[in-house]
């Protein structure tokens, strides 16, 4: 077996062991797209009948996966993982050489597995745009921009911030062939919803709602803490830093006295100008800005751009090395001990509302029927996955019935928008599911399901069955 084969393989391993840790465990991310998942399993279609606010890649994933959570999504990110890894590698590869590739392709597999978990294990939105998002641009270097656009497309099928993917293609390959590939993707899954009934639905809930939420924040000082924020990413990575850093001035020198150190030997590829990577860099720290919250998840807008450089940093360093490497222990002694506190999954804060959403599933399991449905309030979604009651109501959580997006929820009430929200409670007024489970008043009270005026008369016909610590359960007379 070749030495790169093996390499893979051991990657793959430990990609698949990290990820494994957590096959009891959803996080908050991948909670919804599989929740949606399932209704999509019994016939309902997203957007029409399912309120989803995000673009279709990801509850379509999981709904090939099977729609279940345990060992498919831990298997299926393991191998997502792999795949990174591997474009990262052949990226690298192709601008400067087998070496840069196999640092490239280590490096993003470290901090794949160590960093933060809730970003890093459940298949989302920002962690399935990086493949396309480094191919896409692979492939506008490639000088093939019909299938960068393509990639683009299917980057923008998981996230609008697949739209500053083209933008960086466009930078890097500019060509009609680039926008005819975005827009065969973008057009096949518009004719898809169209077909369905669920063109209009997908505008409201993905665009118009998603306007609304980027454009308020509940962060104070948001500049202030971007800047923070993005110093403590910088920080935690400071192995992949100072390594791109380093070669960034190096290429600055060299360029200011005629040289290319980005470039590669005559006669491979045409030469990489620093601009190229200063554009995808502010392109891409646009992405990681959007609507100021500044979330870890978001910062891998940049990951990809960082990598790649700090493959040819390390490569070119020679007695600093082993000095730069050692910043990978900042990472590894912080995240390394998470996963054995998701194995044993006992008392660990960060998973208190998944194992209290075990916890109320379990109550439902136990009382339901066969017909029964159920309506969650809160951003809950595990709750129908781990009971497997189907939703009475196209609404999985409560954000767009309260207005209050659930980044904000469990400690404010301020809603962002009002007129609609109250139009939408009223369709849920209408709906009888069997079950109603409020897990968003118990930590916050002025959101409890029992506060709002409009839906006292609903809540009249049900009573109170069974309680977690974090979850009140509902059953109608």
């Amino acid at each position: 077996m070749s030495k790169t084969r093996l390499f893979f393989l051991l990657l793959f391993a430990l990609l698949l062991a990290a990820r494994l840790c957590h096959v009891e465990i959803l996080w908050a991310e991948e909670t919804l797209p599989l929740a949606a998942a399932q209704e999509m399993r019994a016939g309902k279609v997203l957007y029409r009948d399912i309120w989803f606010d995000k673009p279709p890649f990801a509850p379509v994933l999981y709904r090939v996966l099977g729609g279940e959570a345990g060992w498919p999504p831990r298997l299926a990110g393991a191998l997502y993982g792999l795949l990174c890894c591997w474009i990262a590698w052949g990226f690298a590869r192709d601008l400067w050489g087998r070496r840069e590739g196999m640092w490239a392709a280590g490096l993003l597999g470290f901090f794949l597995i160590f960093d933060f978990p809730s970003s890093v294990i459940p298949l989302a939105a920002d962690l399935l745009m990086l493949a396309p998002h480094l191919a896409a641009v692979w492939l506008a270097y490639q000088r093939r921009p019909l299938w960068a656009g393509a990639l683009a497309g299917v980057a923008f099928t998981i996230s609008p911030k697949g739209l500053l993917v083209l933008a960086v293609c466009a930078w890097w390959a500019p060509s009609w062939a680039l926008l005819a590939g975005f827009a065969g993707v973008t057009g096949a899954v518009t004719a898809w919803m169209w077909s369905a009934g669920a063109l209009a639905a997908y505008w409201d809930e993905v665009w118009r709602w998603g306007r609304v939420y980027a454009g308020t924040t509940f962060v104070e000082a948001p500049l202030k803490n971007g800047l923070l924020r993005t110093l403590n990413w910088a920080g935690f990575h400071a192995a992949l830093v100072i390594a791109a850093v380093g070669i960034g001035l190096r290429c600055t020198k060299l360029d200011a006295s005629g040289g290319a150190c980005l470039s590669l030997p005559a006669g491979r590829r045409p030469a990489m100008p620093p601009w190229r990577w200063i554009v995808w860099l502010v392109i891409s720290l646009a992405g990681v800005a959007a609507g100021l919250r500044f979330f870890p998840r978001y910062y891998f807008q940049i990951l990809p751009l960082v990598v790649l450089l700090a493959a040819r940093g390390f490569a070119e360093m020679r007695g600093r090395r082993r000095a730069v490497a050692l910043l990978l222990l900042i990472p590894l002694v912080r995240f390394a001990p998470t996963y054995f506190m998701a194995a044993r999954d006992g008392g660990w804060r960060d998973t208190a509302m998944d194992r209290d959403s075990r916890t109320a599933a379990t109550i439902l399991a136990a009382a339901a029927k066969p017909g029964d449905t159920l309506f969650v309030w809160g951003y809950r979604p595990e709750i129908y996955v781990y009971s497997h009651l189907p939703a009475a109501t196209r609404f999985l959580d409560s954000q767009p019935l309260t207005g209050v997006p659930a980044d904000r929820h469990l400690t404010q009430s301020k809603p962002v928008e009002t007129e609609e929200s109250r139009a939408r409670r009223a369709e849920l007024g209408a709906s009888r599911p069997t079950f109603v489970v409020d897990g968003l008043g118990e930590y916050n009270r002025r959101l409890a399901l029992t506060e709002f005026g409009d839906l006292r008369a609903w809540m009249a016909g049900y009573r109170e069955v069974g309680r977690s610590a974090g979850s009140v359960i509902y059953r109608r007379e």
